[in-house]
């Protein structure tokens, strides 16, 4: 339960929850779905196996203020690459919040190509919606 968390107002933001490549993992964007859902952002999936370019293209059909990609495995760091620059060759300046354990140096080199941030194992529910808040935010 997230009794203390200060929940973001109802539209909170518009949030596509994307899982790049072969990644067939869900849970983790499932449960993100039900806990940002429940602090008020509308939350969009683009389901299993996408191309970096689909998800791009979905974010902006979608008027998607931030992406999250899970991240179950460390073979993904190319794929976001990939969406980021699809999102900048659309002209959009969409925030990409990546999911899941990744090494020091991915988390380096991802967020220098311009990932908004990162949500490890272990973030508890008000550390993940203060993430996406504060993507959104930034964003804006």
């Amino acid at each position: 339960m997230l009794n203390d968390v200060t929940f973001a107002p109802a539209t909170a933001g518009r949030l596509l929850l994307a899982n790049l490549g072969l990644d067939g993992f869900d849970r983790g964007v499932k449960a993100l779905a039900r806990t940002l859902g429940d602090a008020g952002f509308e939350c969009i999936s683009t389901g299993l196996f996408q191309q970096p370019s689909a998800v791009a293209q979905a974010a902006v059909d979608e008027h998607a203020d931030a992406i999250a990609v899970s991240m179950p495995s460390g073979g993904h760091p190319m794929l976001v690459r990939m969406l980021i620059h699809e999102l900048w060759s659309r002209g959009a300046d969409i925030p990409v919040l990546l999911i899941g354990a990744l090494s020091g140096a991915d988390q380096a080199a991802l967020k220098a190509a311009g990932a908004a941030g990162i949500i490890a194992p272990g973030f508890s529910g008000p550390q993940t919606i203060a993430q996406f808040v504060s993507a959104v935010r930034h964003s804006a």
